[in-house]
């Protein structure tokens, strides 16, 4: 049992925070806080009853490899993955607030 990928995918989230502290783009934002939250945790929510449908009809399955931890929180479904779906929600939330703000400073320039 090595924790590798989760170690990778925590260090992939602290880089997220610090891109979103440094430019303040989703939860740095003070107005924005509770709208990031909810979308975040919505999406969250989405992929993973997508994951448990994909399992229950046998089209996911987990393989054994010697970078996860080996943690299940359900059959096939390791704790990397619920840390994988945190990460790809958080990095699309900071990769569209950065997109708007490229687009309004594009465009105050005008």
């Amino acid at each position: 049992m090595t924790f590798v990928y989760l170690g990778v995918l925590l260090g992939g989230i602290a880089c997220m925070v610090l891109l979103d502290v440094r430019f303040r783009l989703v939860f740095a934002a003070a107005r924005r806080r509770w709208r990031a939250a909810v979308v975040l945790v919505t999406g969250l929510v989405f992929f993973l009853v997508w994951d448990l449908a994909g399992i229950g009809l046998g089209i996911f399955h987990r393989a054994e490899n010697t970078v996860s931890t080996g943690i299940l929180l359900a059959p096939e479904l390791p704790l990397e993955e619920i840390v994988f779906l945190a990460f790809l929600c958080y990095l699309t939330l900071v990769l569209y607030t950065g997109v708007l703000r490229l687009i309004a400073a594009k465009e105050a320039r005008r």
